[in-house]
């Protein structure tokens, strides 16, 4: 019985490797080897792959991979960063830190209905006893703690920011405080400091470097662009990394990725979603209609992070592409930048190959930049027509329409990225809009 039963376990081990390595491949935990695979095999043109290279050098970028079934499709360095330079994730890191709380979850350390007090203990907010204790790991994973970031220094962790404003889990408010105490959380439940919890749970698993380093009230990730990239493939891989099964708790990655709760249906645990029919942002109360990123697959995931820290999740496509480096709108979630590179790789295509992503946007803005007046040409003939900045504050608008060439006045509005949005009766539509002077 005991020999049948290794049999057993040896003939699993070897179909997990089998079907592991039929859809993904994974490099090696050492060294620098890892696979690629040419542009040409997924039918992109080299003249627009220079297009994308321009793109992204013209934007601050700093790092770019292109993942494709686990292997490098593009790879590209600027401004003097390289292959080994560490640089920060930013926001990007709070799904990471997601993944350890999912790991802390499987092992039993943590329960995500566990009151926040539990670790941290009675008095890291300013509320009342009866409503510090009802805020919990969960919300503080889905931005729903109910404390108040309309403070000087949403940053702050210390109980004297931390104000209640409305009941857990009523309010969604990307609130950076309550996120970075999960870090004290994670290591109260695990008793190890919120690095060796990444090293062992990890990295040394995956082949990732880089380091949770202190910065004012934050513990910012720093590592390669390839690190970025790694975390992205064992995303992909739904937690798994070749045999090895680094989060195997499969509900955990479920909630992780998809709509963690009602109020902004394009967050998970510390995860943005596309594909979902409204979402809200940072900064901003306001819920807008349509998907995050509308020229990408409607199945992405993704790490968002300041000044343009991104890892997207392409699961339909097999696929993930990083971006590190600096941005030029100061913002914490540069979503518009993550929209406009997927633009960027939609084009790569070369001409007469069907196109795999979805359509651009239903608007056409022109100029674009603009100066003192843009026209917008509307898929309806009687739309409302609304302009925001990137926080989500209307600057424009609503203003009526008859006529599908609308001119609008825009000398009134200050330089910077905004976006358009028409409501007709056939639906609502959307398009970016950037406002220069001269």
């Amino acid at each position: 019985m005991e020999k049948l039963r290794k049999i057993s376990v040896l003939l699993l081990f070897f179909s997990l490797k089998s079907l592991a390595s039929q859809t993904l491949y994974f490099p090696p935990v050492s060294g620098t080897s890892w696979d690629t695979l040419a542009p040409n095999r997924l039918g992109w043109c080299s003249d627009k792959i220079d297009s994308l290279d321009a793109y992204l050098a013209q934007n601050g970028t700093k790092a770019f991979i292109y993942l494709k079934d686990g292997k490098i499709v593009l790879e590209r360095y600027f401004g003097g960063h390289s292959a080994s330079s560490n640089w920060y994730w930013a926001s990007a890191g709070k799904t990471l830190t997601a993944f350890l709380t999912g790991i802390a979850v499987q092992e039993g350390k943590i329960r995500l209905n566990d009151t926040t007090s539990k670790y941290l203990g009675a008095g890291w907010t300013n509320c009342s006893v009866a409503e510090e204790a009802r805020i919990n790991i969960r919300h503080q994973l889905t931005m729903t703690s109910g404390l108040d970031d309309q403070i000087a220094d949403p940053y702050c962790t210390l109980d004297t920011c931390l104000n209640c404003l409305a009941a857990p889990g009523s309010r969604w408010a990307y609130h950076n405080g309550p996120y970075t105490l999960l870090d004290p959380v994670l290591e109260k439940a695990t008793g190890v400091t919120l690095n060796q919890w990444c090293n062992t749970k990890l990295k040394v698993l995956t082949g990732m470097n880089g380091s949770f380093l202190p910065s004012g009230y934050d513990n910012v990730f720093f590592s390669t662009a390839r690190s970025m990239a790694r975390f992205g493939l064992l995303l992909l891989s739904r937690g798994n990394w070749d045999i090895i099964r680094v989060l195997s708790d499969t509900a955990y990655f479920r909630q992780m990725t998809n709509s963690s709760q009602s109020l902004n249906p394009a967050y998970g645990y510390l995860t943005w979603l596309n594909g979902k029919k409204s979402y809200r942002l940072p900064e901003s109360q306001v819920l807008f209609p349509g998907p995050l990123f509308p020229d990408a697959p409607s199945d992405v995931y993704a790490a968002l992070g300041k000044d343009g820290q991104f890892i997207n999740v392409i699961p339909s496509q097999n696929a993930v592409w990083i971006r590190m480096g600096n941005a030029s709108q100061s913002v914490p979630v540069p979503f518009l930048l993550n929209n406009e590179i997927w633009k960027r790789i939609n084009a790569l295509k070369c001409f007469g190959q069907q196109a795999t992503q979805q359509a651009p946007s239903l608007l056409r803005i022109y100029p674009n930049p603009a100066f003192s007046q843009v026209r917008i040409e509307s898929p309806e003939a009687e739309t409302e027509v609304s302009i925001y900045d990137v926080s989500g504050k209307r600057v424009y608008g609503p203003k009526q329409f008859r006529q599908t060439l609308i001119t609008l006045d825009i000398s009134g509005i200050p330089a910077g990225c905004y976006y358009a949005e028409l409501k007709g009766k056939q639906g609502g539509y959307r398009g970016m809009l950037y406002k220069v002077t001269y």
